[in-house]
């Protein structure tokens, strides 16, 4: 089966239905939140409208019923109220102080006096709500008693009225509660779109990054206009492909360096034994295996110093500690015989804060190499300066252009110049110097002499450790 990976792109560019079947997740999630906020915020709005409706409605009723209760109380006050209270809206009902219903509107003829205690002795008004009242309608009522009058011809006028239901208006509860899905569901939808809208360019990096493989690593991903998150994430996708992109091809680089720089010894190794195998009786067989054990030798360099930049690419590495820089130096100039001859200038110990293995590779390398290209002479000066601690190896040798001071320190770079003197060496020892010094901290670097003769100088700068009364000398400025 074939896939058209444009037909694809195109039918998630012109779907939005296909979208919204096959990859709700986030936008989803985003939306049904934010109708579930909206929710959770409405429904107590609705319910405390719904509240201040029953209030308005009850406090409405009380008011009317104090209305006509307050007129019944004039009529019984100028004494024109007869037995028959007609043409009222609410029920009515007048009481003598012996409980007995002296008036009525027709509803409440006939029926015992309203049971609702009379007004306190100091107001001439009650309010309330009750539910043992003998009267058409309830089962609750909302009752405004008015007290008119004194002694013996004291009277209490009952209002009565039904007590309003929790939806005494239902048209108007009917339309708040189709307002809260409806006002739930233009939200969820302004969130689909807004989510649609901010999610876009996500789906765009996401089908860039999709297209992007091992072997074409050139592409980026589009960065919106708009500066905010996506944007900050569109650009650290890009510079992280800028760094992996940086990293395949220094690792392509460095197999190709490596097949090369194996390749000399394995075919020197291999032409030997061709040649010592065609003639086992010959004389010059020990020649032969003395040249076999010569690229031997520098096969085991090879790899010893591809292990060692194996180890400093790891996260594996020892804890550093202090370490004695000035012992360490004679330590490694002492490990061996020089061609050239070796000076250590120093004062005193100098600590510095590394792993001593580590370090001591960095100073064979060093001492190593001016050994190499030096006529006569190379000098070691251990000093400290400040928070920092400092190696300087210096050699009388023709020095190091500075164009070619910083090509020196890459893997497997070795001076045109310098290939008949370096003949024995890999390539890597200052890469993994510097790679070590760095780890460390530190910093390696070369530069002319401080007399101004030929040669060169090599500093390797590392943190100081603590110790108590180190100096360096006065005066003295290794970077200078």
């Amino acid at each position: 089966m074939v896939i058209d990976a444009a037909a694809l792109r195109s039918a998630d560019q012109h779907g939005p239905r296909r979208r919204l079947l096959c990859d709700p997740r986030l936008r989803a999630r985003i939306t049904v939140r934010a109708v579930l906020i909206t929710l959770v915020l409405l429904v107590p709005l609705y319910l405390a409208l719904l509240a201040l409706v029953w209030r308005s409605e009850a406090d409405g009723l009380e008011r009317d019923l104090a209305r006509e209760g307050r007129r019944v109380g004039v009529m019984v006050r100028e004494g024109r109220l007869d037995s028959d209270i007609s043409g009222e809206s609410h029920l009515l009902q007048v009481v003598d102080p012996g409980r007995r219903a002296v008036a009525a509107v027709p509803a409440m003829r006939g029926r015992p006096a309203v049971n609702f205690p009379e007004p306190d002795p100091d107001d001439d008004r009650r309010d309330g709500t009750g539910c043992a009242i003998d009267a058409p309608g309830g089962p609750c009522f909302r009752v405004v008693a008015l007290r008119v009058g004194g002694g013996a011809d004291r009277r209490v006028v009952y209002a009565v009225a039904d007590e309003p239901g929790w939806l005494p208006r239902p048209g108007l509860a009917l339309a708040l509660a189709l307002g809260v899905p409806l006002i739930a569901g233009l939200v969820g939808l302004g969130a689909w779109r807004s989510a649609g809208r901010a999610l876009e360019p996500v789906a765009a990096i996401r089908r860039e990054l999709d297209e992007i493989t091992a072997t074409d690593l050139r592409r980026r991903v589009p960065e919106p206009p708009r500066r905010d998150e996506v944007h900050l994430l569109a650009r650290s996708v890009n510079a992280t492909l800028d760094r992996l992109e940086k990293a395949v091809a220094r690792q392509r680089a460095f197999v190709s360096d490596v097949s090369h720089e194996l390749r000399s010894p394995l075919t020197g190794l291999r032409m030997e034994l061709e040649l010592a195998l065609a003639d086992p009786r010959a004389a010059d067989v020990p020649d032969a295996l003395a040249a076999m054990l010569r690229n031997a030798d520098r096969l085991q360099a090879i790899m010893d110093d591809l292990l060692a930049l194996a180890r400093l690419e790891s996260d594996h590495r020892p804890p550093a500690e202090p370490v004695d820089l000035n012992e360490l130096t004679d330590q490694e100039v002492l490990r061996r015989p020089r061609r050239a001859r070796v000076t250590i200038e120093a004062t005193g110990p100098v600590l510095a804060c590394g792993t001593r293995v580590e370090l001591a590779r960095v100073l064979t390398n060093l001492i190593d190499n001016a050994d190499r290209h030096a006529d006569a002479a190379v000098t070691v000066r251990v000093l400290a300066e400040g928070d920092r601690a400092f190696v300087e190896v210096v050699d009388d040798g023709t020095g190091v252009r500075p164009e070619d001071r910083d090509r020196i320190f890459e893997r497997f770079a070795r001076l045109a110049e310098g290939r008949h003197r370096d003949a024995g060496g890999t390539g890597l020892g200052l890469a993994i110097s510097r790679d070590i010094a760095e780890a460390h901290g530190g910093e390696l670097y070369v530069t002319e002499r401080r007399d101004g003769r030929p040669g060169a100088r090599f500093v390797l700068a590392l943190p100081r450790a603590e110790e108590a009364g180190s100096s360096g000398p006065a005066g003295e400025d290794p970077a200078g």
